[in-house]
């Protein structure tokens, strides 16, 4: 069994996953796959060191099938097929008004807990979410992401019939614009990498590139002057950050879905001239991993075309070598332990 470490540096080392037996409460997890998100990667880059100790069990986005059951588990079986909700919720506090997903004291597995890119992995059982039958795996480690975007959408309570701007096409940004369309809504992206633009367009997302267009201009346009009901910022750019208040109109709302570690410039006149609110989104609740996996379930969600490629964990530390290389890729995932699929990549995205 294998666990993929990060050892600070730009380094991933390939060692031994400990299998480790179920306390009351908890469940040992055989892991299919792990997906790598932008959070993995800024854990490579060195910019979380502060806050992960060395060396550390990375990944967070994780399907897996349940191995073992400790004391006391009656919500789940041995032999079933799950994603994960990687939350440890601590003890609850005052200041925290019931919302634990955002807790003073919530621990997050992958950064401040080992996670879930290894071959077997004991978690608490309140974490897992029974995928459907017939949802494969590989598609089950995209659960997470998909509960982020979700997420964020009913935070931004998108109705049937609004225009939203997403600013940003990574894979968030990406699955905040699918979801917000399966919600009924209009979607334009702005994306300055044109690979993910043209990605976007294919899959029937609108899409405009802020490098090469007057962005208010044309959404003027094409909104006939009514301009965004809801912006998605997801670039976590200072640009993006200038330009979100510019799209919304009277009593719009302005979702912050990236994160931005230093102060960026806004234009705070416009949130008291038009009414705009500004909402904070992060991570997600149990009812959006469980609205997740109903809308893969149904299909309404592109997953296959999401996935660009999949890796055994012996090759981790050339895959995020790679992602670092490709600004081009969507989703990349892990295979931590059970073969128990076929994967084919998938011609949209051109691998």
């Amino acid at each position: 069994m294998k666990a993929a470490n990060y050892q600070g540096g730009k380094q991933i080392e390939v060692g031994e996953s400990a299998s480790i037996p179920p306390r009351p409460g908890e469940v040992r997890l055989d892991v299919a796959y792990c997906g790598i998100c932008g959070t993995d990667m800024h854990i490579y880059h060195g910019h979380m060191d502060q806050r992960v100790s060395l060396p550390q069990t990375i990944g967070h986005e994780v399907s897996a099938v349940v191995a073992e059951l400790g004391e006391g588990v009656v919500t789940a079986q041995v032999g079933d097929k799950v994603a994960v909700r990687p939350l440890l919720f601590g003890e609850a506090a005052s200041i925290d008004k019931g919302f634990s997903h955002v807790g003073k004291n919530m621990k997050f597995f992958g950064i401040d807990r080992p996670g879930g890119m290894q071959s077997s992995w004991t978690v608490p059982a309140y974490m897992l979410h029974k995928l459907p039958e017939g949802m494969s795996l590989s598609h089950g480690a995209l659960v997470e992401p998909a509960a982020v975007a979700v997420h964020d959408v009913r935070l931004g309570k998108v109705k049937f019939g609004e225009t939203c701007v997403v600013i940003g096409g990574g894979p968030i940004g990406l699955l905040v614009a699918l979801v917000a369309k399966v919600k009924g809504a209009r979607v334009i992206l702005l994306e300055v990498n044109e690979s993910r633009l043209s990605f976007a367009k294919e899959l029937g997302v609108e899409g405009i590139n802020p490098l090469t267009q007057n962005v208010v201009e044309v959404v003027s346009e094409m909104t006939n002057g009514d301009m965004a009901d809801c912006v998605f910022e997801v670039s976590g750019s200072g640009p993006g950050a200038e330009l979100m208040t510019e799209l919304p109109n009277v009593r719009g709302r302005i979702v912050m879905v990236a994160i931005h570690p230093e102060p960026r410039s806004v234009d705070l006149f416009k949130f008291f001239w038009s009414e705009i609110q500004l909402i904070g989104v992060r991570l997600y609740e149990e009812c959006d991993f469980d609205e997740a996996i109903e809308l893969m379930g149904e299909g309404k969600l592109p997953i296959d075309s999401l996935i660009t490629e999949i890796a055994p964990i012996e090759e981790v530390q050339a895959t995020f070598e790679k992602i670092d290389a490709n600004p081009d890729g969507i989703k990349y995932l892990i295979q931590c332990g059970r073969e128990t699929e076929v994967w084919w990549p998938n011609e949209i995205v051109g691998i």
